[in-house]
Parts: C-alpha cells; structure tokens; sequence
C-alpha cells in the first residue's frame, strides 16, 4: 500500500492524499490551492494521477481548501462516489456551487481585460454546471458507522469538531488477509467550543495523517477573544467606524453569530447602547449556510441544544440581520450608522468582503478583525502582517483602521490541543505524517509531539510518496537515492573480490603454521566462519547486481 501526499504538503491549502493499495486507487479530499497568484496557478494543473482510475473519495469536510477541486476532478474524468457525512453532504451543495460562481464571475473580468488587450480568452477552472454533476456523485454517511466501500477498504467518520460535519476518518484497508488501519485528521476543532461537539479521540491507528495548521502556537483562551471582541466593537462603534470581520462562511460565523446572541441577551448593563448596533451577515453563501446548520441539530453539542429547548435558537437575535441582495450589500457602506458586518471570503481573497475593506481600511474610526487563518499570499495576510498599503480592485488603499487578531476564534486546534488529542492514542502509530502547515509549524509540532509524547514524525514537504510495509514505511524518493548505480556496483564487485583474495590468503598461511592438533581444529574453524563470510558476499553481490523490483 502507498500514500502519496499530492497537496496541503507544504501551505494549508490543496488538501489531496492519495492511496493506492494491489486493488484500488482513491483519494483523501481534493482541496483548492489559496493564497498567491502561484498557488491560485496550481489549481489548473494537470491532476498527478489519471482522475477515471480513481475508485472513490473520502472528504473529510466541505472547506474550498479541501473539496474545491472536486467539480475539476469530476470534469476530467472521476466517476466514482464521494463518501462524507451527511451535514457535510448540505454544506457542499453551498460552497461548491458558489465557489463555481466565483470562478465564473472572475474568468469574465478577466476575459473584459483579455479583450480590451488582444490577449486570448480562458476558461474558469470549473463552472456551476461543473459542479452541479459533482454533486451527483455525493454519498452522505453518519457518524460512527462503519462502511463497507468495497471488498478491502471500510471507512468509519468520527466528528472532528472542526466545522458542521467535519470528520476525522478511520479507514481499515485489508491486504493479504491483513488489515492496517490509516486514520486522517482532517482539520482538527478546538475543544470546549460553542455548537459543535468536541473532537473525537481515536485509540488506536498503523497510520496517522496528521494536520499542523497552528502546531506552532497557542491561542488566547476563546474566552478572552469573546471579552476583546465586545471591547473593540465597544470603542469603535462609540467613536462612529465600523467593525468588518472577514469570516469563513461556514464555522467562524455561525460562532460569531452565536457569541454576539449570548452578549445581546445576557448583558443588560449595555441594552441601551447595543440596541443601536445591527450586526449583518453580509454573504450569501453564509447566509445560507446558516440555515444548513438550523437543519442539523442532531449533530450539535449539549450546550446549544439546550439553548433550543428553551426556544431560543442561538443562531438569531434581535439586532442580526442577513444582507442577500447586492443592493443590501452596498448599502451598508453607504450608511453611516456605526456597525458590525461579518462577511467573507475569511482570507478576504474574494466576495463581499473586498468592497467592505475598501471603505472601510482607509478610515481611523473603524476596527477590522480577524478570527481565522490567513495563510501567506492573501489580502487577509498582507493586512494581518501590517501592509500600509493593500490593492483592492487595482486601486491603492492605505490601512488607518485598526487591526486586531483574535485567535481565540480559530476552528483549529492550537499546538497544545493537537498534543492533547494525539495523547489520546492508546499506543504509538508505526508512523505519523504531519501535512495542512507551513514548514515552521510542522517542525514545531513534530518537536512538541516528539518533547511530550515520544512519537518521532515525519514532515511531509511537497509530492512525496510512501510504500506502506507490514514491518516498515519507506519513502519511495528514499528508495530511488538508494538504488545502486552501474559505476557503484562496479567498485563493489572489486571490493568483495578482494576480500576473497584476502581471506584465501589468511587460510593459506594459516595451514603453512600449523604446528598441532589445536590449533589445525582452529584453522577447521576459522575455514567455516571465511566459507560463510564468501557466500555472504556472493549473494550480496549478486543482489546488487539484480534488477531492483
């Protein structure tokens, strides 16, 4: 069996693992490459494997960044089913088709400046067309049932606790009558969070596939970043900006909707002054998210389904109002009332958000947020890392307003969470593979895992394949650098030659001294250990001299 690591191998984005075992290829998410331009140029590559060998799919939730090359991979030939959970399942029907819409709606810009150029006209990377026959090939699954896929391979999804459906996946893979088990992460939630229950720990595993998206920091307690969103939409608000959040459409806003619901209901001392500031959920995709998470209850923790139950559903309140239409949209920019607009793309790489920074970075009085993971390459990292000056739609903008980020908000889990839940294991995985991070995080966790735990890991950095053995994992680049070259073989075979040459030469004088009994039964000796030092050599020579299989 082999895993091959075709993507999240060196940034965050891209996630794609693909496994191979006698029988069946299939693959561990097919995730879209965010950030810069250069890895936006990687989502049109060819796909490293012939996408109609492909049996099946295991998505571990509906993230761009792990399930938005699947409308590409369909449309270049995958026929096969895409096994996720059922929450999952909802929520790819809403990001899919608006990750389509994107890609439509930016190949038109594109092709109005092509054309006013003389350049030719491209294609989006995938259409809505495109994605409406991926959706197709959905499988929804619950949690905690354990799958048959075909007459080798069983699959069980575990809540991850990461987004609504998000899994950590435990897969039994059956080959020569014996059965290894891989489990992959996925991206791993933060535990003790609202709405969604905690991560699964799982007890045991040959194989781990283990995401390090912050395995080199730990985040403010969430609490805090609850207590420091209120202050500065406090103080901004009291001195007439705006507080714009670019948020994941799906998890970090339902959370924050959730939160600003606690604060409006249980803090009285501000009923005056919070009454006067609307909070808008400004995407539509969001929007309609949302509703997905209204409809999947069942998968809620205990704290939000009491909340319910006391028929106050956390998920609206007073002051929240959804923004659908453009015109909505545009509105809120025009409108001087100081208030909170939670929009997205969270990395500000696309969306409404955009138009919502462009009138909004430029002024003192306004507070922009962030509570997700910017990766490298991204408007939200620029920001983040104190650009004065940032392009939004080819015009110069300079950054007045105050920056803040809260990490206390993340959907992953930090370094001491990731320890904690890998302390879980029972006993060590043969091997874990660390992916979804940047290199210093993975260094960082790997010295955190090894410092605490014991467990040695190895890094996955860019295209990298591994065979999978009953007693051993082998890097196959690792066995290529070890294969034998003519010229090296060459000066083995005069090596070994001469150890014979020398060895009859040590019997023969031996022979010449023998002056008793003793000593000729040492000579007999001696003679037997040189017959097997000879025949070692010989069949080592004549393995090296084999073609390597």
């Amino acid at each position: 069996m082999k895993i091959r690591f075709l993507g999240a191998a060196e940034s965050v984005t891209g996630s794609c693992h693909l496994i191979t075992t006698d029988n069946h290829k299939f693959l561990l998410d097919c995730g879209q490459f965010q950030g810069s331009d250069e890895m936006d140029e990687l989502n049109s590559n060819e796909f490293e494997f012939d996408p109609a060998e492909i049996e099946f799919l295991i998505l571990s939730h509906a993230h761009i960044d792990h399930s938005g090359r699947i409308p590409l991979l369909v449309k270049r030939g995958f026929k096969g089913k895409i096994y996720c959970t059922d929450a999952t399942a909802d929520l790819l029907n809403v990001m899919l088709l608006d990750s389509a819409s994107i890609h439509e709606r930016e190949t038109e810009w594109k092709n109005r400046k092509n054309q006013r150029a003389g350049r030719p006209l491209v294609e989006p990377l995938y259409t809505i067309k495109d994605a409406d026959e991926a959706l197709n090939y959905v499988v929804p699954i619950l949690y905690n049932q354990l799958i048959e896929l075909n007459e080798s391979v069983k699959v069980v999804f575990n809540d991850a606790g990461h987004i609504l459906g998000s899994s950590i996946t435990e897969l039994f893979i059956t080959e020569n009558d014996e059965v290894s088990k891989i489990v992959y992460s996925g991206d791993i939630g933060v535990s003790g969070r609202p709405i969604l229950r905690d991560p699964t720990i799982i007890k045991k595993a040959d194989y781990l596939i283990m995401e390090a998206t912050y395995g080199d920091r730990v985040h403010q307690e969430n609490s805090d970043s609850i207590e420091q969103l209120i202050d500065i939409v406090l103080k901004t608000t009291r001195r007439g900006g705006n507080v714009v959040i670019p948020s994941f459409a799906v998890g970090r806003t339902q959370e924050l909707i959730f939160e600003f619901n606690r604060f409006y209901e249980e803090h009285s001392e501000y009923k005056d002054e919070l009454s006067n500031i609307m909070v808008y959920v400004d995407s539509p995709m969001a929007i309609t998210a949302t509703e997905v998470f209204k409809r999947n209850v069942q998968v809620f923790d205990d704290e939000t389904k009491d909340y319910i139950l006391r028929g106050d559903h956390p998920l609206d309140f007073v002051n929240l109002r959804f923004t659908r239409s453009t015109a909505e949209s545009v509105s809120l920019n025009t409108n001087t009332s100081p208030k909170v607009i939670i929009s997205s793309s969270g990395m500000c790489e696309a969306g409404r958000i955009k138009h919502h920074l462009k009138h909004n970075l430029w002024n003192p009085k306004s507070s922009i947020v962030f509570v997700g993971y910017q990766a490298k390459g991204t408007l939200g990292h620029s920001i983040l890392n104190g650009d004065k000056k940032v392009t939004i739609f080819g015009e110069k903008i300079h950054v007045e307003a105050e920056i803040y980020n809260l990490e206390g908000f993340s959907g992953h889990a930090d370094k001491n969470g990731l320890v904690d839940w890998l302390a879980g294991f029972k006993q060590q995985p043969k091997k874990i593979f660390l992916v979804h991070g940047e290199e210093q995080s993975k260094i960082a966790l790997a010295k955190e895992i090894k410092d605490t735990l014991g467990y040695d890991c190895t890094i996955i950095n860019g295209d990298t394949e591994y065979t999978l053995t009953k007693d051993d994992v082998v890097s196959v680049d690792e066995m290529k650098k070890e294969l034998v070259s003519p010229e090296a073989l060459s000066l083995i075979k005069k090596k070994i030659s001469s150890v014979h040459n020398a060895l009859e030469s040590i019997l023969y004088n031996a022979h010449l001294a023998v002056g008793n009994n003793n000593t000729a039964e040492k000579i007999a000796e001696i003679n037997n250990i040189i017959l097997e030092l000879e025949k070692s050599t010989y069949n080592l020579g004549s393995v090296m001299s084999a073609e390597p299989k």
